[in-house]
């Protein structure tokens, strides 16, 4: 039996993907590859040993891709760029897998991640849970968790990446029925593929309800929108030819005298204007 802490069943998952294969759909991995490759464009650096990490396309042909198992086959410090392609949602161990990415990175090499936020499918989630406690009286995981761009953030400085970045961008798109979005998400390799799954066959009143409420508070001109918020992480292997925080104390210029006012002893107002 898989450990309690176990998020995503990697069986189904890799399936899932397989599926997706037969019938892809890419439209946001394409817009995510366009934006990684954009981003490496403006780092003023030659990369000359990358990695891919997960099932992407699109990105960086030439470079060594590996699977994203909760082991990466990755050697240390063997690159000098670790790209990771909508698959550090999934993770089970998240900050495990940066600190590997991390250390598979030479000194000042770049990590660069995109992965799902928790802003993603909210519309789904809602309308899922309403129609499942309605006919259930309780809830099941359908959808991944996704956490949001500040605690995603925090990954980062606790695998031990510097000069770390967050940032985060929102697609959304509309559908004429679920069963729209669903194939998407099929097409994707996105569909439920968490441990804790109910892996019965749901019945269809769950999905005839769930889209009741998705059309009753998420539609426009009669059809579902659905949002996509991407995160972007970005990081550095520790170097000392990195820029360095200024010790406290060691300013050389006052703030007072760069913003042209007087400074007051503390616990004093502030001088009043001139009349």
């Amino acid at each position: 039996m898989a450990a309690p802490s176990t998020l995503t069943n990697r069986n189904a998952l890799l399936a899932h993907r397989a599926r997706a294969a037969i019938r892809p759909e890419t439209f946001l991995h394409d817009i995510v590859a366009d934006e990684l490759n954009e981003r490496l464009l403006e780092v003023n650096k030659t990369f000359t040993a990358p990695a891919v990490i997960g099932p992407m396309d699109g990105l960086l042909p030439e470079a060594h891709h590996v699977l994203d198992d909760d082991r990466l086959a990755l050697q240390p410090a063997a690159h000098d760029l670790v790209m990771d392609g909508m698959s550090l949602h999934w993770a089970n161990d998240p900050v495990g897998q940066i600190v590997q990415s991390r250390l598979a990175l030479k000194p000042d090499g770049l990590y660069l991640a995109a992965l799902f936020g928790g802003q993603t499918l909210h519309e789904l989630r809602t309308a899922l849970a309403e129609a499942e406690s309605a006919l259930r009286g309780g809830l099941s995981p359908r959808v991944a968790p996704m956490a949001d761009i500040r605690d995603l953030g925090q990954l980062l400085s606790r695998a031990g990446l510097a000069l770390t970045v967050a940032d985060s961008t929102t697609i959304r798109t509309s559908y004429q029925s679920l069963r729209d979005l669903v194939r998407d998400l099929r097409g994707m390799g996105e569909t439920n593929a968490l441990f804790a799954r109910d892996t019965t066959i749901p019945p269809r009143a769950l999905f005839d309800l769930t889209e009741s409420i998705y059309r009753e508070h998420f539609s426009e001109e009669g059809r579902l929108v659905a949002t996509w918020e991407i995160v972007f992480l970005t990081g550095w292997a520790p170097d000392d030819s990195q820029p360095k925080p200024l010790r406290p104390g060691s300013a050389t210029h006052r703030l007072s005298d760069t913003l042209g006012v007087r400074e007051l002893p503390s616990g004093d107002k502030t001088d009043p204007k001139p009349s």
